[in-house]
């Protein structure tokens, strides 16, 4: 196993540095426009939205497949530095614009630089040998916490900037300063990085030639879940927290950073696992925990009355007294428990799980006559759950940590299965992961506007969840059989003894 050299260590550095600064870019919008709602600056609904925190997740997904064919083909310096080059314009245009279709042109302008992923796998490859790839491919994916600087600060700055909204149209100098940002990082890049391209140069059709296998498109699937849905969870936590905790921009913001950030950092880690013991074992954990997580997270704010525990005459009689805390039968006494409702949405904050409380409300009047076992009053039970923020957070964290691991398990693959390939397969691979953050955001709006319920978006990423595994396990079953039929008969032979 050879070393990796100085200058490899060096361009790791600045593709995850440049990668970040994309990154950042790629999800102003989340933030950006939420604000512009909740200040009223424009009256979009949450479907508009959607479409606007997925156009420049839409431009990334689609140009990662040809810019990784370009890298792979000349080197990633001139590539990466004229990506940055060109997504500044229209980040720099984008003060200019006053409408939703203005918006929209300069986010799928700006959305290149989702591309980035791309052009820094395979720019990243060539500079390790196939023992350190997983580890520096980690590393670099950490730049996904790109996401994070800009949902920590960008609300600030923007408050600043606009005097808590007093001032709204000074938020237009915010896309000036990521114009500059992205212009300063490719002075940087092509400055100091060092071009190298694959020792094996093939046509273009020879490099499109992976894409017929199915391999790729089941790797796609595991990132449209893992990438795609922590794009899209990275700009709709902002809505999300606003919404449903009625938490300021600003808190929002921070508490969004907080799902984002640990999981571009522990990409790398997820590297080092992937290394260590082997992708598949870990993609394993990564969708079992992810199927767990996402189902504790679907349960919406809840209030539900259900019928309770009754009382029934012991014998039969007339009715002699009825009130709130009592009936009395044929000289029998009955007490009952009084309805006391409590206003749970007061104390929504102090609680963790579900609260229920009981009473017993009176079903017959003074003078009436009853029989043995009639009921004499109704049982009401009230059920109120909604998630508590803290816990919602922790939950929210350890899911976008466990998706950053993931993601560095699913590129793990790709240089194992095609070492040749890797812009071709990663590029592809990217498109899918970065079609998830386009279109999760746009059905999470229209499962939001269809149910009423903002926890549809954790419904959807478990049904995906389960697909995922499921194919997975299947793959798996289907190579040992292939591999090693005799053992799996065993397995099998095992297995129906047990359940006999």
């Amino acid at each position: 196993m050879s070393k990796p050299s100085s200058t490899s260590h060096r361009m790791l550095f600045l593709n995850t540095l440049a990668f970040t600064i994309c990154f950042a870019v790629w999800m102003f919008n989340g933030v950006t426009v939420t604000f512009l709602v909740d200040n009223g600056a424009y009256d979009w609904s949450s479907v508009q939205i959607g479409w606007l925190l997925g156009i420049p997740v839409l431009t990334g997904a689609l140009f990662r497949l040809p810019l990784g064919i370009m890298t792979d083909k000349y080197g990633g310096k001139w590539v990466f530095g004229g990506l940055l080059v060109v997504s500044a314009i229209p980040m720099f245009l984008l003060q200019y614009v006053d409408s939703f279709l203005g918006f929209a042109l300069c986010s799928f302008g700006y959305g290149l630089t989702g591309a980035g992923f791309a052009v820094g796998i395979a720019y990243t490859s060539v500079w390790y040998e196939k023992d350190w790839q997983g580890r520096a491919l980690g590393i670099f994916g950490a730049g996904n916490a790109g996401a994070a600087l800009t949902t920590l600060f960008a609300p600030t700055i923007l408050q600043n900037l606009t005097n808590n909204g007093t001032d709204i149209e000074n938020w237009r100098i915010l896309p000036v300063i990521y114009a500059a940002i992205l212009v300063i990082m490719a002075i940087i890049f092509v400055v100091f990085a060092k071009n190298k391209k694959p020792d094996t140069q093939r046509t273009i059709k020879k490099l499109m030639q992976p894409l017929k296998s199915i391999r790729v498109w089941r790797f796609g699937l595991y990132y449209f879940l893992v990438f795609g849905c922590f794009v899209a969870f990275s700009q709709w936590l902002v809505p999300y927290y606003v919404n449903v905790y009625y938490l300021p921009l600003v808190t929002a913001g921070i508490l969004a950073a907080a799902f984002s950030f640990p999981s571009g950092i522990i990409r790398a880690l997820g590297g080092w696992m992937s290394d260590k013991w082997g992708a598949r074992k870990v993609m394993y954990w990564v969708l079992g925990t992810s199927l767990a997580i996402s189902l504790l997270l679907i349960f919406p704010k809840m209030e539900i009355y259900s019928p309770g525990n009754g009382i029934m005459a012991k014998q039969a009689g007339e009715v002699t007294e009825v009130s709130e805390t009592k009936i009395t039968v044929a000289g029998i006494e009955y007490d009952l428990i009084p309805k006391n409702e409590t206003d749970f949405e007061e104390a929504e904050g102090a609680f963790v799980f579900p609260k229920k409380e009981t009473w017993q409300e009176p079903v017959v009047q003074e003078g009436q006559q009853v029989k043995k076992r009639e009921l004499l009053a109704s049982g009401e039970t009230k059920i109120f759950f909604q998630a508590n923020v803290w816990v919602f957070t922790f939950l929210v964290i350890i899911l976008g940590s466990i998706w950053g691991v993931g993601k560095a398990a699913v590129y793990k693959h790709i240089p194992e299965y095609f070492p040749d390939e890797v812009g071709v397969v990663g590029g592809m691979v990217g498109v899918l992961g970065g079609l998830g953050g386009f279109v999760c955001p746009i059905i999470f709006g229209y499962l939001l506007d269809g149910t009423g319920l903002w926890t549809s978006a954790w419904m959807f990423t478990l049904v995906l969840t389960v697909i995922c595994l499921w194919w997975m396990h299947r793959t798996i079953q289907k190579m040992m059989h292939k591999k090693q039929p005799k053992l799996m008969r065993q397995i099998e032979s095992k297995n129906e003894k047990n359940i006999d």
